[in-house]
């Protein structure tokens, strides 16, 4: 049996096929002379957080075109894999992908800050970004070479820092783990003396399950809930001081989208940004409902990273970012722009949210 059918079982039985249902029920026969598009995902069908978030946004495009543009998904091995959406998406086999920036960084470095970095943008800042402080021109820029067009479509919100099949009181524990990561978040690992280990998110239980990998971190506790990893490592621990920040995109085909009438393409764009908001909400609302179910009924140890591995982690980001996108220009221009909303953020946070949450939770 395969993995994408061992992982969609699994997803069915979490309630993903409910999960789907809530989304938008009514799908419009496609019109004489309407377009058909495929989407193709990173993501097992169903998987609660990106997998729905996916599936929500065909059905939104679908049904805001009126039927005039139709979306039909694949979910992550039905038509191609789970990291190869990208050259999908730009080579035509799908007018559509919807996955996350920080696989690409071997195509494109700069892509990693379109998803996240470590000690980076949080999500609401990461969206002011992209809207309001040049991001979506450079996120652009940066694809255009792969004919492809990208939006911000989904976020699984503030992520936890990961699972641990044993307790990690120092930062000497961390050293000699294998743990699943990706983009710079893994490369931060490996610096801090773990071994970094990339799997498609259909493949990262069954590593975790048979030993490939001794910890993981994936998203937020609704998706993890979802994934089964409690199961393997009981010790679930914050802050996500690697992947501060979810977003997803969806990829559009640049010949594609260029060959919609203007109604159409402002159709994919509003499908975007309000998948965009809605999936950043749910995950919020449901991260911490998951999370209590965590700790009250599946007995999850949730712990705090020892304060040393913090401190080291933060001293060798600066470093490990600068030397990451060392050399490449468009990498460059990308990261000042990022540092730049991430110093006027931080300002604002200080005697906004920062000070504000200091002063209702203490």
């Amino acid at each position: 049996m395969s993995k994408t059918s061992l992982t969609r079982r699994k997803f069915l039985a979490a309630g993903g096929a409910g999960a789907l249902g809530a989304g938008f029920a009514a799908t419009p026969a496609i019109a004489s002379g309407a377009r058909e598009w495929k989407m193709v995902t990173s993501w097992p069908k169903g998987a609660p957080g990106v997998g729905v978030t996916a599936q929500r946004l065909a059905d939104r495009i679908t049904l805001m075109s009126g039927g005039k543009l139709t979306v039909k998904l694949y979910a992550a091995g039905e038509l191609v894999p789970a990291l190869e959406v990208f050259g999908a998406v730009g080579g035509g086999t799908a007018e559509l992908g919807h996955t996350a920036s920080f696989f690409w960084q071997g195509k494109a470095k700069a892509s990693v800050f379109f998803t996240t970095v470590p000690f980076g943008l949080t999500s609401l800042e990461h969206m002011a970004w992209i809207n309001q402080g040049g991001g979506q021109e450079l996120w652009d820029k940066l694809y255009q070479p792969f004919d492809i067009k990208p939006f911000m479509a989904g976020n699984s919100g503030m992520q936890m820092g990961g699972w641990f099949k044993r307790e990690i009181k120092s930062l000497d524990d961390l050293r000699g783990i294998k743990i699943r990561s990706a983009g710079l978040g893994g490369d931060l690992y490996e610096k801090l003396g773990a071994t970094a280990v990339l799997l498609p998110p259909g493949e990262i239980y069954p590593g975790l399950q048979s030993g490939l990998v001794d910890a993981v971190e994936f998203l937020g506790p609704w998706s993890d809930r979802a994934f089964g990893f409690y199961k393997a490592a009981p010790y679930y621990y914050w802050p996500s001081f690697n992947k501060p920040n979810g977003t997803a995109e969806c990829l559009v085909n640049r010949q594609a989208y260029d060959s919609l009438d203007d109604d159409l393409k402002a159709v994919v764009a509003n499908a975007c940004q309000a998948e965009n908001a809605v999936g950043l909400t749910e995950a919020e609302w449901e991260n911490a409902r998951a999370l209590a179910d965590l700790v009250a009924n599946k007995k999850v140890e949730v712990r705090e990273f020892p304060a040393d591995l913090i401190s080291k982690a933060k001293e060798l980001t600066p470093a490990l970012i600068d030397g990451f996108v060392a050399g490449d220009a468009m990498a460059e221009e990308i990261l000042k722009s990022y540092r730049a909303a991430l110093d006027l953020s931080q300002s604002w946070s200080r005697v906004g949210r920062e000070a504000y949450f200091a002063a209702r939770d203490r």
